[in-house]
């Protein structure tokens, strides 16, 4: 992997599979979502992947229009990195998933490496009480879908978005979603230095275990040796352990309220800033310092906030900028 002394911190706002029962904290509004990306950039975050969802009752949305609502006080308010999914959620079209990053044209994205089960309907049993009448049967129904992501249609968001200079946040959920990027680095769609974000702890997905952390970066390397950039999380209890083993290993971390809604044991984080600035304290303990934005632009050779579409942005002048 490429070695850096810096570690680049990403934090994950609000995502598409915890609902809004589940935790006061995650936010739902324009407004919400915009505070605590600003206040997560505050506290350390050099990259923020965003998800929106709808104002009303907080299901996963894909206006573009409701992105922009937040978008323009993020990049009015920092300098992050905004990283737009292109993953959505998995009761949405291709199209729709994406609707924003082809709007925005930001300078990272992220993109799921294989079709699998993506089983979040467990977590509908911890709910005692439904703020919504979507959000019981959004979870139980995860159980029987496939989250849908066809070499064709990593091809089809390679070419779109790549020809516009955004880059990826490559999401890795399993040892064969690597051998899925090196076909697509094989091919010349991905050039180096790419980002490989290793995910743990998924239902469907490879375990959050410390071995399966090692052999995702093992192989890894084996594959792409200093051409790629290692980043880790896990979903829910295991967030910080995966976070702390990633950066032990000279990677990078991803924290947030899209993959844990807790702070600690039985304690639910008050924001995502809290997640940020907890991470913050346990590289500052192993001897790493997070990343400012501009470090993290060089490390992943993005084209700058300047070659996107974001609102307060001038839109990319060239189809190639910053490739």
């Amino acid at each position: 992997m490429r070695q850096c002394d810096q570690t680049v911190i990403s934090c994950a706002v609000t995502g598409s599979i915890h609902t809004p029962s589940m935790s006061d904290a995650l936010p739902v509004t324009p407004d919400e979502i915009a505070t605590q990306a600003v206040d997560a950039a505050d506290a350390g975050a050099a990259v923020l992947h965003l998800h929106a969802r709808d104002p009303q009752d907080g299901r996963p949305s894909s206006d573009p229009e409701v992105f922009r609502q937040f978008l323009a006080p993020i990049t009015a308010g920092c300098d992050a990195v905004v990283n737009i999914t292109t993953g959505g959620s998995v009761v949405m079209t291709l199209d729709d998933r994406l609707a924003a990053a082809r709007a925005f044209a930001p300078e990272l994205a992220s993109l799921n490496m294989g079709s699998m089960n993506f089983n979040f309907a467990p977590a509908a049993g911890r709910v005692t009480h439904w703020r919504h009448d979507w959000e019981r049967e959004y979870l139980l129904g995860s159980a029987d879908r496939i989250f849908s992501n066809t070499f064709t249609q990593i091809e089809t968001i390679l070419n779109g978005l790549g020809e516009r200079g955004t880059r990826f946040e490559f999401e890795c959920y399993d040892i064969g979603h690597l051998y899925t990027l090196a076909h697509f680095v094989e091919r010349g769609l991905v050039r180096p230095p790419f980002l490989v974000q290793g995910v743990f702890g998924v239902l469907g997905g490879i375990g959050p275990d410390p071995d399966h952390v090692q052999h995702m970066a093992r192989t890894a390397d084996r594959l792409f040796g200093a051409d790629y950039v290692f980043s880790a999380f896990a979903a829910g209890r295991h967030q910080f352990a995966v976070a702390t083993q990633a950066a032990q290993l000279g990677g990078h971390v991803r924290v947030g309220l899209e993959d844990g809604l807790y702070i600690g044991a039985g304690q639910l984080a008050r924001n995502n800033a809290e997640q940020v600035e907890k991470i913050v304290r346990i590289l500052a303990e192993l001897g790493r310092t997070p990343a400012t934005p501009a470090q993290a632009r060089e490390l992943l050779a993005l084209k700058g906030p300047e070659h996107t579409a974001l609102p307060g942005q001038a839109p990319a002048v060239s189809a190639r900028s910053g490739r």
